[in-house]
């Protein structure tokens, strides 16, 4: 009766019975024989476990409660041996579990807890009041203090092992859970060995209440949340953990047993940190976070807890204490200067975990449940399904979460928001990619061994894009290709550009949906003086991975995949799909099609794919493929963007190697054809742009900038780049549009010979234009090719640096003859005088055939001679004025007026003027005219024109009346024969 009467003390209402009872109970508790039903129960197991003597009449080896102790240890023993030895029964294991619950309210019942705990109980828990467990959690709170013996600390650690496999072993968890226990339907009624008894069981089943928004009561969720850090802290409480990770254990992680220090040591094996770790071992430890559920309150985990409390009141004060989000903000400012190494290092070891499991991360769950449920078909909080991978669920959630309204079923707006959050965080961290791990673990030791620094193991993926295995590949390509609409997953990426990002492109990075403005911002800004170097560095990585493939460029495949399908199938590279859309727009618009076979939209964007890859050489992959030993040798110690290697090699042009050579040529002719893709030009002269040339179109910007180059409010930087691409173009009549075009017919006619010995992808060295010049001096061009040829003769004039062919003939000369004007910052005409001038002291053929044929063309038209021209200026104003200029008119005009003694010349023009003639005299003798167009010209540019041509026409008369009588002598003689 009495016995009864102790089991169901907890309903006694009458006091003074209450009170006998529990005296009653004392005594009991103090000898397990009078515990009813006990010692029928357990007495084999007694004897098997060599716990005592249960014999009548002898005297016990032991103490009662020590007996009771031997049991217990035997059945947590039993619980953490795959294949223990002996086993306890099950009518005495629910005996113990029994026992072990009546005393769970007065820890003087537990006779070996008592006497192992009597001092450890004065020192910690002295004001603490015995009864309803609250010394049992007293002193669990202080289990693991320096001055806890031993022997304690063992005895508690037993009681919370008998916790851990029976619920109701724990008096304030029984007590504060029992009516959410029955709510929620979280355990069966008299089955206290059952599934639903072990306290993993009831944590789970509660926490899923909690997760799905259902009410649990303040007292019972307090509860929770003790046994959850509890079971954390001590990783011998779990026997899953015990039975698979004991050799982990032994061999990694020896001698850390304490405030969860084991646990995090386990998570650092798994994340490959230090060795490897069972499966087994992996899933009981997956499983223990799942039942301990940290990521609803970091606090559950002491190890985090200690080791980011500095970082928590400092980075995430405004978050109240406890809430999920703390998490989510020590991952924000991971990396950061406010992070420390050790809270760096236990928040990773955890994350990995609950990025395996979307399910612990509760405000995800929370505000994606719907959506998981409707997209992903997930199971309830607690349930798990082992078909499922490891992050399949939130692999699932992003991958719609960056859907389209065309392509279908799309995310929640919160559920969206978080979606990004968490992968803006994770991404930081391949291993917190489960998928990405799994399929790249090979691909990430065989390329990326070594690199170890933050985010340097997916950037190493990206660059061996090419040579991964097809999965891994995959799983790189699709968040290589999420990153590309939005950038700001790349979160190193992101807080190294912040000051960039607030100056130029805060309007863009304010906006929800980034869908890749925000990188388009970053890479026109990426030469800002605000520009820092790991900001720079990183927009160029993500530059140089989207050429790997279009896909990776949001914006151009948004704009761009319906003409790929069409017109450019099966190709992949970036800039190859580039080549192939832009080929077909030229084609195009050469041929005037009435209607483009590339979108508009497609058209734009295209444009812009192909600006920004004339910045650095390594976005035009052929190129430097082609010139990467010239790079190493001609341009080693200049730094890669802002077109720099490719100026370098622009200016090294004669000394690289063949293929590197025809290919910079090749982006000469491209350039020239549309100068907006000449970045240097564009970047140097981008104010004089807009100064002169606000109206002008893409193709026509380097001939405005031609025409506005001697304006005195030209910037000299780019006039002086200006210049730089006028010598380009004159070394080869390819590499200028517009006189190509206004001579195409003047070009085979008269150069067929040059034009036959050409090469496709090498220069003529000015040969063509040399030629055309000849003719030009002959008047036998075509009226626009006349102009263009007459425009290259006046500029080359005033700077001999734009007439190749003289350069490279005269090149001594000018060192010798003229090396002071050649050094002169500002070109006009100097050199070219000083040629004319030294003509005689010229030995070399080549070079004396070029200062000839200069003067030659400066017969044409003065307009070519800069040096007459300025002098006979305000004669011309005077004498010349209604002369039309060229073929020769207005320097026929001054000869006239020198020779004209009524008209008085400036003494400068008359002194230049009969230098000419004394220079045109000299050419005459040492260069006689090669034919009769030749000659002709000679006579007409010559100053005794009117002598020679009438000495010319009177000799022709005379021929003609000579002719004219032998024709009439010649008719009357053969008359007079035929008279006969």
């Amino acid at each position: 009766m009495v016995s009864c009467l102790v089991d169901h003390r907890g309903n006694i209402t009458e006091y003074q019975c209450h009170q006998y009872i529990t005296k009653m109970t004392a005594i009991i508790f103090s000898d397990y024989r009078l515990i009813c039903g006990f010692m029928d129960d357990c007495k084999n197991d007694i004897n098997i476990l060599k716990c005592g003597s249960i014999r009548l009449g002898e005297k016990d080896a032991h103490s009662q409660g020590e007996v009771v102790s031997c049991l217990e240890k035997g059945l947590v023993k039993e619980a953490e041996e795959k294949e223990p030895k002996i086993q306890v029964s099950e009518l005495c294991k629910k005996a113990i579990l029994r026992v072990a619950e009546l005393s769970s309210d007065d820890f003087h019942l537990d006779r070996h807890l008592y006497f192992a705990c009597r001092d450890d109980r004065e020192r910690f828990c002295e004001n603490t009041q015995a009864g309803e467990g609250r010394v049992y959690k007293c002193l669990f709170n202080h289990k693991f203090e320096e001055s806890m013996s031993e022997k304690c600390r063992e005895a508690l650690t037993t009681r919370q092992k008998l916790i851990a496999q029976d619920y109701k072993v724990s008096y304030s968890l029984a007590k504060s859970c029992k009516s959410d226990l029955k709510k929620y339907r979280c355990n069966v009624e008299n089955l206290p060995r059952s599934r639903e008894a072990r306290l993993s069981y009831l944590l789970m089943c509660l926490e899923s209440a909690v997760h799905r928004g259902r009410q649990v009561s303040s007292e019972c969720q307090g509860e929770m949340l003790d046994y959850r850090r509890m079971l954390m802290e001590d990783f011998s409480l779990s026997p899953e953990i015990i039975l698979s990770c004991r050799g982990e254990i032994e061999h990694h992680c020896s001698g850390l047993h304490r405030k969860g220090r084991t646990l995090h040591c386990l998570m650092k094996v798994v994340r490959g940190e230090k060795g490897n770790l069972g499966m087994n071992c992996q899933q009981a430890l997956q499983t223990l976070i799942q039942e301990t559920d940290p990521g609803a309150d970091y606090r559950i985990d002491r190890a985090l807890n200690e080791a980011c409390e500095s970082v928590i009141q400092t980075a995430c004060k405004h978050i109240r204490s406890g809430d999920p989000m703390i998490l989510s903000c020590l991952m924000e400012h991971l990396y950061t200067e406010k992070m420390v190494e050790d809270c760096e290092h236990r928040l990773l070891e955890l994350q990995y975990f609950i990025s395996r499991d979307w399910k612990l991360d509760p405000v995800l769950y929370r505000k994606c449940q719907g959506d998981a449920s409707r997209l992903c078909h997930t199971h309830g909080w607690n349930e798990t399904s082992e078909l499922m991978p490891p992050g399949a669920v939130f692999s699932c959630l992003y991958r719609h979460a960056y859907r389209t309204e065309e392509q279908g079923r799309r995310l929640s707006r919160e559920c969206r928001a978080e979606v990004q959050r968490i992968l803006h965080q994770r991404a930081m961290d391949v291993k917190l990619d489960p998928a990405l791990q799994d399929k790249c673990l090979i691909d990430l030791g065989k390329w990326c061994s070594e690199k170890t620094e933050t985010g340097q193991e997916l950037e190493c993926l990206q660059d061996h894009l090419d040579d991964l295995a097809v999965e891994c590949r995959d799983i790189v390509g699709n968040l290589t290709e999420l990153e590309s609409e939005d950038i700001q997953i790349e979160a190193l990426l992101m807080r190294a550009c912040e000051p960039i990002i607030q100056n130029f492109c805060h309007d863009v990075a304010d906006n929800q949906i980034d869908s890749g403005d925000l990188m388009e911002c970053l890479i026109q800004n990426k030469h800002q003086k605000d520009m820092n170097e790991k900001c720079a560095i990183g927009v160029t990585h993500f530059q140089l991975v989207q050429m790997k493939d279009f896909r990776f460029s949001y914006k151009f495949k948004m704009a761009c995949k319906e003409d790929v399908l069409k017109l450019c199938p099966n190709i992949k590279k970036k800039v190859d799909v580039v080549i192939c859309l832009s080929t077909t727009v030229r084609n195009d618009t050469l041929q005037e099609a009435k209607e483009h076979r590339v979108s508009l939209k497609c058209r734009k964007q295209l444009r812009v794919e192909e600006l920004e890859m004339t910045e650095d050489i390594r976005l035009e992959p052929d190129l430097y493929e082609a010139c990467k030993s010239d790079i190493k040798n001609y341009c080693s110690t200049v730094q890669y963007g802002n077109a720099q290697i490719i100026e370098c090699l622009k200016e090294n042009k004669k000394q690289l190697s063949t293929r590197c050579h025809q290919k910079v040529f090749k982006l000469q002719e491209t350039e020239m054809m549309d100068p907006e893709l000449d970045y240097t030009l564009m970047r140097v002269c981008k104010q004089m742009i807009k100064r002169f040339c606000p109206e002008a179109d893409s193709k026509t910007m380097l001939q405005c900038l031609k025409q506005n180059k001697n304006s005195e409010l030209m910037d000299p930087k780019c006039k002086q780049m200006i210049t730089k691409r006028q010598i380009t173009q004159n070394t080869d009549y390819r590499l200028n549009p517009v006189l190509r075009k206004a001579c195409k017919a003047d070009i085979p006619k008269f150069c067929h010979g040059i034009l036959t010995k050409a090469k496709d992808d090498s220069e003529l060295e000015g040969q063509v234009i040399s030629c055309l010049k000849l003719r030009y001096a002959d008047q036998r061009l075509s009226s626009d090719c006349e102009d263009q040829i007459r425009m290259i003769i006046q500029e080359s004039a005033l700077d001999y640096r734009l007439d190749p062919q003289l350069q490279l003939h005269c090149s001594d000369e000018i060192a010798n003859l003229c090396a002071e004007e050649a050094a002169a910052q500002e070109q006009t005409g100097q050199v070219e005088e000083c040629l004319k001038v030294n003509l005689l002291k010229i030995k070399t053929e080549m070079c004396k055939k070029e200062v000839l044929n200069m003067l030659k063309e400066s017969k044409a038209d003065i307009f070519v001679d800069p040096v007459l021209h300025t002098a006979c200026a305000l004669d011309i104003k005077h004498h010349c004025a209604a002369i039309t200029p060229g073929r020769g008119r207005q320097m026929s005009c001054l000869m006239e007026a020198l020779e004209d003694k009524r008209v008085r010349l400036q003494p400068e023009c008359k002194k230049r003027l009969n230098d000419r003639i004394e220079m045109w005299s000299y050419a005459a003798k040492v260069a006689p005219a090669d034919g009769f167009s030749d000659l002709a010209m000679q006579v007409m540019t010559s100053p005794s024109k009117n002598y020679i041509l009438s000495v010319i026409s009177g000799s022709i008369c005379i021929l003609f009346l000579i002719g004219l009588m032998c024709g009439r002598i010649t008719k009357r003689v053969t008359r007079e024969l035929k008279d006969r």
